[in-house]
C-alpha cells in the first residue's frame, strides 16, 4: 500500500515540479536569483532529477545513472524544453524503480548510508517524497516572486 501512495506522490509532485517550469513566462527566469535567494528554479530542478535518479532510479532500479551533484547547482541556461525532458525521465525511472519493489522491500535496510545512520527503504523513500516536496515549494515560490 506505501508503494502505491508513494508512487502517487511522486507523480504528483513530478508532475507540478514540471508545471512549474512550464508556467514561467520569460525562461531566462527560471534561472535567475536575486538577494538572498542562493539557487535558482532551474538549479533546484536539476538537483531533484539527480536526487531522485540517483537514490531511487540508480540504487532501486539499478540504472546506470551516474550524479554530479556539483553540476546540478553550477549549470545555468539549461533550456527550458530540456529540463522538462529531464523530469518526464525522471518519472518513468522513479515508477519503474517503484514498481520492482513488494511491500516486504520497504522494511529493509537502504543499501546507502545517507544520513550517517541505517534507515530502512520505506523511509528513506517517505524522505526523499518530502524532499521533493519541499524544492517545489521554493520553486513556487521562486516563480511567483520573479513572475
Amino acid at each position: 500500500m506505501l508503494i502505491q501512495t508513494l508512487k502517487t506522490l511522486f507523480n504528483r509532485d513530478l508532475d507540478k515540479l514540471k508545471f512549474e517550469i512550464e508556467s514561467y513566462e520569460f525562461e531566462k527566469q527560471i534561472w535567475v536569483t536575486e538577494k538572498n535567494i542562493s539557487n535558482s528554479a532551474g538549479n533546484l530542478c536539476l538537483h531533484l532529477i539527480g536526487n531522485l535518479n540517483t537514490y531511487i532510479g540508480a540504487e532501486i532500479g539499478k540504472t546506470d545513472y551516474i550524479r554530479n551533484r556539483p553540476l546540478e547547482f553550477s549549470l545555468k541556461d539549461i533550456p527550458r524544453a530540456e529540463l522538462i525532458s529531464k523530469i518526464e525521465n525522471t518519472i518513468l525511472v522513479v515508477n519503474d524503480a517503484l514498481d520492482s519493489l513488494h511491500d516486504k522491500d520497504l522494511e529493509n535496510i537502504y543499501p546507502q548510508i545517507v544520513f550517517e545512520k541505517e534507515m530502512t527503504t520505506g523511509f528513506f523513500l517517505v524522505h526523499l517524497s518530502t524532499h521533493l516536496t519541499y524544492h517545489l515549494g521554493q520553486i513556487n515560490y521562486h516563480r511567483r516572486l520573479l513572475d
